[in-house]
């Protein structure tokens, strides 16, 4: 059984707190990877999401969704999720860049608005 609507906002706040610690090593991973190796952007990016899934994936399931579902059955589901996500990003980032030529950031910027929304209820939903 699902949470009343009235829990859903802290929730979604917990939900982006946990996604800033995320997406603050996935930003430091893709201009990292940019600045230093030039790796491409959309390459450098799916790299840095993967890193920040991994962190997401802890701080959801233990603070966001306080889920009790067991490792073995919510990180399978996780990953799918996640999995969709780095495709949505990289995707984003590539419309972006090739419809608005700008800078990799500010595609990214769109790419992690996209995800944002898509995880949470994807996550509330089905994987916690």
């Amino acid at each position: 059984m699902r949470a009343p609507t009235h829990f859903v906002a802290p929730q979604f706040i917990r939900y982006v707190g946990a996604g800033a610690v995320g997406t603050a090593a996935h930003y430091a991973v893709l201009i990292a990877l940019v600045q230093i190796m030039s790796t491409p952007a959309v390459a450098a990016s799916t790299a840095g999401a993967l890193v920040g899934a991994l962190i997401n994936y802890a701080l959801n399931h233990r603070f966001t969704f306080a889920s009790s579902r067991a490792h073995r059955m919510a990180l399978p589901r996780f990953l799918a999720i996640a999995g969709l996500g780095i495709v949505l990003n990289a995707a984003v980032m590539w419309a972006v860049l090739v419809i608005v030529p700008s800078h990799y950031l500010f595609a990214q910027v769109a790419a992690t608005a996209a995800v944002l929304f898509v995880g949470f209820v994807a996550n509330r939903r089905w994987t916690f």
